[in-house]
């Protein structure tokens, strides 16, 4: 098998009429959603749940096995279980500082290549691959294979690196163009930077970072917050198979139709849990003023969404916080009405661990078919 040759973009050949329908369904699901984005009070902190789950599915992608639940009580400051989840969780939160980090610099300047080398050593950045060059375009022939299998027996290799940095300068000026579609050319600007695979390690999750990213660089979203990986984890049979595809006839035209679908789907999902979790702050906004009768009982709720599985010293290092000893008196009201639950009870100098219940569980709910 030889390196795979990277197609010319704009892809010359793609069989635009074929994909009409499903253009319309995904424009009309992202435009729906992004409407939503615009109607809430606050997006960034109802979205920051949903930043969680898309970096452990996307990592889970990748082979990853850690929940949504084990990486809040990590953040919490609870130990894994296992040396191994140690590093699952690590990777996801990498993934999650990455983007955050990345809306922040494409605030401040274009997307280029440059920053795509800063947005991938980020990614890196202390865990497994750190020793595979972080922030820089691979100088050697890489292969996509079984664990510990020889290059002959890869199921795809990768364009070499003189093809591979050609064709990443032609990628870089088809991101800032415009095609016919926005949602299609997205699909190609994943799929070419997959086939591309233009990093030692990390390109499935910094390539499904890239799909929020040019969203919001298109002004199609005001947040880079459409999260995608639930989608494409429950169907990755079919995503890596596309993908994988592409040099075959009609390889392309087939993985933006899968793509466009996938759109359409993670757009209805995503409104829908948006939606849930919309209400249950409203629910949960209504219960505590009547409950602690608290001018703090609204900073109170904000600190829990943005954490939903805390400790009370985290709470202490936000602004607008009570003293600690009116903070445990509200905390032990929640916790008498069942709002918050106790994970791990106090014990000597260690303090108690916390879970907003409900929020953790819309988080870690499969979507609705």
């Amino acid at each position: 098998m030889q390196p795979a040759v990277p197609e010319s973009l704009p892809i010359a050949h793609l069989e635009w009429e074929t994909l009409i329908p499903a253009m319309g369904r995904a424009n009309r699901a992202i435009s729906e959603f992004s409407g939503l984005l615009r109607y809430l009070p606050d997006a960034s902190l109802l979205m920051s749940p949903l930043a969680v789950r898309e970096a452990v599915l996307s990592s889970r992608i990748e082979g990853t096995a850690a929940t949504v639940t084990e990486v809040l009580r990590f953040e919490a400051g609870e130990e894994p279980k296992n040396e191994e989840t140690r590093k699952d969780i690590e990777e996801i939160v990498n993934y999650r500082r990455a983007l955050r980090r990345a809306e922040k610099e494409l605030q401040k300047k274009p997307f280029c290549l440059n920053l795509l080398l800063t947005f991938h050593e980020n990614l890196m950045a202390s865990v497994r691959g750190q020793n595979k060059a972080p922030g820089q375009f691979r100088r050697i022939q890489n292969y996509i294979g079984r664990l510990g299998a020889p290059i002959e027996q890869a199921s795809f290799i990768p364009p070499s690196p003189p093809a591979m940095l050609q064709a990443l300068g032609e990628w870089e000026k088809y991101y800032h163009a415009e095609d016919r579609d926005a949602l299609v050319q997205l699909a190609i600007i994943h799929a070419q930077f997959e086939f591309l695979h233009p990093f030692l390690d990390g390109n499935g999750r910094l390539g499904r970072i890239l799909i929020p990213l040019f969203l919001f660089n298109k002004g199609i979203l005001t947040t880079p917050t459409f999260y995608i990986s639930e989608y494409l984890e429950e169907h990755r049979d079919k995503y890596i198979g596309h993908l994988r595809d592409l040099n075959l006839p009609g390889g392309w035209t087939a993985w933006c139709s899968f793509f466009l679908d996938a759109v359409t789907t993670q757009a209805s999902w995503n409104i829908d849990r948006v939606t849930k979790i919309l209400k249950l702050q409203q629910k949960l906004r209504s219960e505590m003023f009547d409950l602690t009768n608290s001018r703090y009982a609204m900073a109170l709720l904000d600190a829990m969404f943005a954490q939903p599985i805390f400790r009370v010293n985290s709470l202490m290092s936000r602004k607008d916080m009570p003293s600690r000893v009116m903070l445990m008196r509200l905390l032990n009201r929640l916790v008498d009405d069942g709002t918050l639950k106790v994970l791990v009870p106090a014990s000597g100098s260690r303090p108690a661990v916390y879970s907003l219940h409900e929020l953790v569980r819309l988080c870690e709910s499969r979507p609705r078919k």
